[in-house]
């Protein structure tokens, strides 16, 4: 009987620094994402094909694992000296785009967000998102070194800090009109905030604050839009708080988008109507309506599968952030975490009818190559905290001294 082989250190080493939970997550997501486009592109894109969906789709699949690899090749002190040239090269971006912007995408959207060369289009605020966490992460971390103990003063301080790193980006996303990309920024630095030490003395005003100004802002819509617009809100917002309000009192435009979406969904009942039958059109599906392909096709029990993947997948990132003996990677974890879970929150909720339409695509699935890099960067920050994390504990593990 041939004696079984001890897996070398090398061997153990290189399979517990990788973590494939997660890498399993997301190939599943990918999986779901590339067989609902191939619906979405099957029965209501009018501009483009099947197969150069697909296509177009997985190339940026391959990219996005190649950045994974290679940003997960970064350790923490690496990443601590990359923050501030990455969030200085993601502003230089917002700035660029509003004066190269796509003019065509802008009239489309309404935003100054995109970047477009021949058939090729990039937002760069996606990109920016990984930056802004790296910047955040760094900023907390030297603010709690320099105040090893928290007083009031002290987390007043590091909130107005946070504040000024946020400013810059909040300004050049309101001038690109780029609303629903801003709360997005808004949740991470919400999420890095919440785990940064300051005192719920603190914490308790302000997002009571937060929640206040949110349900003002809803009656402002309704009551004072005049107030709003003089602020810089546009009338295509209005129309999205409105289609939201009162799906049903539109057929055309926002209104017609959000009714289909839940009629499609609706149509799904529990077990849905089988794989690439579809029966309503909803508009620009592919990307932001993905998930009535999922609620019409799976129904209710698809649906639920689909948001236990992603809480799966959220679950999987908090254990690498309990595991991790680093400070700056825990805020990093924060801030991709909230950047995930905000993300699947509101194009759910907005897909059925729960939260106002913003144009924030569901990661991993929607069509669309810019929010799929930026949160495959993401997932690549995760990836290096375990890679490097367990690398550490090996070098310092008495088993292989």
């Amino acid at each position: 009987m041939q004696e079984r082989k001890t897996p070398t250190r090398r061997q153990v080493e290189e399979d517990t620094r990788i973590d494939w939970g997660i890498i399993l997550s997301v190939l599943v997501l990918a999986v779901i994402g590339l067989g609902s486009i191939f619906v979405a592109a099957n029965h209501d894109s009018s501009t483009t094909s099947v197969a150069k969906a697909l296509i177009s789709q997985s190339i940026w699949y391959v990219l996005g694992i190649i950045a994974v690899i290679f940003i997960m090749q970064f350790d923490a002190e690496q990443l601590w000296k990359i923050a501030p040239v990455a969030y200085g090269l993601g502003i230089t971006l917002l700035i660029l785009v509003l004066i190269f912007y796509s003019r065509a995408y802008a009239v489309q959207t309404g935003a100054k967000s995109w970047f477009a060369i021949g058939g090729f289009t990039f937002q760069p605020s996606e990109v920016m998102k990984p930056a802004f966490i790296l910047m955040l992460g760094r900023v907390v971390v030297q603010h709690n070194t320099e105040y090893y103990e928290h007083s009031v003063k002290s987390d007043w301080e590091l909130i107005g800090k946070l504040l000024l790193w946020t400013l810059p980006v909040a300004i050049l996303l309101r001038l690109q009109n780029d609303f629903g990309t801003m709360l997005v920024f808004f949740a991470i630095l919400g999420g890095i905030i919440l785990v940064s030490g300051v005192t719920w003395e603190i914490l308790l005003p302000l997002f009571g604050g937060a929640s206040l100004i949110g349900i003002l802002a809803i009656i402002l819509v309704t009551y004072g839009r005049n107030l709003l617009m003089l602020v810089g809100f546009k009338a295509y917002q209005f129309d999205r708080i409105e289609a939201w309000l009162n799906p049903t009192a539109g057929t055309s435009g926002n209104s017609y988008q959000l009714w289909q979406s839940m009629k499609a969904i609706g149509s799904g009942q529990l077990f849905g109507t089988g794989f690439n039958n579809s029966h309503v059109y909803v508009p620009v599906r592919e990307s932001d309506m993905i998930f009535s392909v999922i609620g019409e096709n799976f129904g209710f029990i698809g649906g639920c599968i689909l948001i236990f993947i992603y809480l799966l997948l959220i679950f999987q990132m908090i254990q690498v952030t309990f595991d991790t003996k680093n400070e700056f990677y825990a805020y990093i974890s924060t801030g991709v975490i909230m950047m995930i879970l905000f993300h699947v929150f509101e194009n759910i909720g907005m897909s059925i009818g729960l939260l106002p339409l913003t144009g924030i695509p569901l990661p991993f699935i929607s069509q669309g190559g810019s929010a799929l890099i930026g949160n495959m960067i993401g997932i690549g920050l995760i990836m290096s905290m375990r890679y490097h994390n367990q690398s550490y504990m090996f070098s310092n593990s008495k088993e292989f001294r």
